[in-house]
């Protein structure tokens, strides 16, 4: 059950903000600025090429028909594109950084999308692990609980299978048509065929990389109210979703287990460190049930694109260029050394994230690209 506010793209402008999406240099925060400046993806993919050259350097937009082809590819896997000012747009995902501006779905329409809880652990689960999982998964969903996870082997899967019949969604590291591991491709047949739901950010035929499973965890903590963490060694793709969680101003529970077994590490190095002890599902809907109303409100929102405002001065791009190197700075600072305003300044960045002259670092810390 997707509800939001926004109104269904056309066909037209659904494949514009695909070609714009796949385009160079163009990811999430990008696409919002762009739109922003622009007030289409149409509009904003006759810009771009002016942008890069701007900035230097040129930038390849996506072809319409290789669009065309992608979007044909997933109806023919009975899956579709939403975009993120749609209505069946999955909501938590509006409120987290850098919310990818299209997600492939199949499924979910039954499905319970307020409700949420991402269930994460070890691939090398213990049996004690998989079946404190089965009971945790298994209970939430008898409470009404749709189960996140990311259809990986161990404890993802364990979520994945007793959640069933009560609703589950896998979120994919890869493409729609390249579900990894192999032997978990029953298993996402299973999870349509039962009304969950399978969801990715990346084109169809994207093998899954090492880079790209941080990337889908960012969305199994976004799509949930909180994350738990049954089993997970002390540095592991499970603490990667509990810290993205935190900075998503989610709930993150974890399961005690043994000093002795290196899976319990990281839960227990969480416990430590502030997230909430859980025995049972009971502990998780006590917490989530009573959530702080002006938190929750963050989730009613409807998703509106930035605005942009003045736009830089001739000479203004020759400022920042000479006050940016390869050292990282906040763009506060930028703003004071060169006296250029905050609009403008995002529109100047903007430019040069387009021709992939700056990378970005956490803190929204900004560098010259080395060369």
């Amino acid at each position: 059950m997707l509800s939001g506010g926004g109104q269904a793209l056309t066909a037209a402008e659904r494949v514009a903000w695909l070609r714009l999406i796949r385009s160079d240099n163009v990811g999430p925060v990008t696409f919002r600025q762009l739109l922003s400046r622009f007030g289409s993806a149409a509009a904003a993919i006759e810009a771009l090429p002016e942008l890069s050259r701007k900035a230097g350097r040129g930038v390849t937009v996506t072809p319409q028909a290789k669009a065309e082809d992608e979007i044909a590819g997933l109806e023919r896997y009975g899956a579709r594109l939403v975009a993120q000012s749609e209505p069946d747009y999955p909501p938590h995902l509006h409120h987290i950084p850098a919310a990818p501006p299209l997600i492939t779905m199949a499924g979910g329409e039954r499905l319970d999308w307020q409700r949420t809880v991402g269930i994460v652990g070890a691939r090398n689960a213990s049996t004690a692990g998989v079946k404190m999982t089965r009971l945790l998964a298994t209970d939430l969903g008898e409470r009404g609980y749709s189960v996140v996870s990311g259809l990986a082997r161990g404890i993802d899967t364990a979520a994945h299978r007793a959640s069933l019949s009560t609703g589950t969604i896998a979120v994919l590291a890869g493409g729609f048509d390249k579900i990894y591991p192999d032997e978990n491709i029953p298993l996402a047949h299973d999870i349509l065929d039962n009304g969950g739901a399978l969801l990715t950010e990346m084109p169809l035929g994207w093998e899954p990389r090492a880079r790209d499973f941080p990337r889908r965890n960012r969305l199994v903590s976004g799509l949930s109210l909180g994350i738990v963490v049954v089993e997970a060694a002390k540095r592991s793709g499970s603490l990667i979703t509990a810290r993205l969680a935190l900075e998503q101003n989610r709930d993150v529970f974890a399961v005690p287990g043994s000093p002795l077994d290196p899976r319990a590490e990281g839960g227990n190095s969480l416990i430590q460190q502030g997230a909430r002890l859980i025995t049972c599902a009971e502990d998780i809907i006590e917490v989530l049930g009573s959530a702080d109303p002006a938190r929750m409100a963050l989730f009613d929102a409807e998703w509106q694109p930035d605005e942009i405002g003045e736009m830089p001065a001739e000479d203004d791009r020759a400022r920042l260029l000479e006050a940016l190197s390869n050292t990282p700075v906040e763009v506060d600072e930028l703003i004071a050394a060169t006296g250029i305003g905050p609009s403008a300044m995002q529109m100047l960045l903007l430019e040069l994230d387009i021709a992939g002259r700056i990378e970005w670092s956490s803190g929204q810390l900004v560098a010259l690209r080395y060369e």
